[in-house]
């Protein structure tokens, strides 16, 4: 088989079905970690993939009611904002940082992360809470975004994602 021959076409047809499935585990909460995983899930979704999100420890953040609208970016070790680390803990930084970084996102038509989540739902993504997460913080699914299926064990989800792509954001 020549390399040409064993190259993978990809299908640009109106209707991708796949037998294939992403978890994506989002375990960071501060609003530059939080889109990786919605826009890999949505890229997913917009290729047939089936797509189950895992949130857990600090990506709870993202799921959970009062909390998810206010999300932050903080500079303070982060190198990619190229602060200096001295600079980066100054006060007000953070909220500078997070205004700049939710305007680049407006600029590019990304919706904020609460819209970004009902999208990906209405799209099909199956999206999980972490039962040790959700003790830990002593919250119920009264708590959580209306469009988590439900808190489950991460045995649980390692079960039902057999075999899948994995995704540790």
């Amino acid at each position: 088989m020549t390399a040409v021959e064993s190259m993978i076409v990809p299908s640009f047809d109106d209707e991708v079905e796949t037998d294939r499935t992403l978890a994506i585990i989002c375990s960071k909460g501060s609003l530059d970690m939080a889109y990786p995983g919605l826009i890999l899930g949505n890229a997913a979704l917009g290729e047939g993939v089936n797509v189950h999100l895992f949130f857990t420890f600090w990506g709870f953040d993202m799921i959970t009611k009062g909390r998810m609208e206010h999300l932050v970016f903080s500079p303070v070790g982060n190198p990619a904002t190229h602060i200096p680390a001295a600079l980066a803990p100054l006060p007000g930084l953070a909220k500078m940082a997070t205004h700049q970084m939710q305007k680049a996102m407006d600029e590019l038509e990304i919706p904020p992360v609460p819209e970004f989540l009902d999208l990906i739902k209405a799209s099909g993504a199956h999206i999980w809470a972490c039962r040790l997460s959700a003790d830990m913080n002593h919250l119920s699914e009264d708590d959580l975004w209306e469009g988590v299926d439900g808190i489950i064990n991460a045995s649980d989800f390692i079960e039902m994602t057999d075999g899948a792509q994995l995704l540790f954001i």
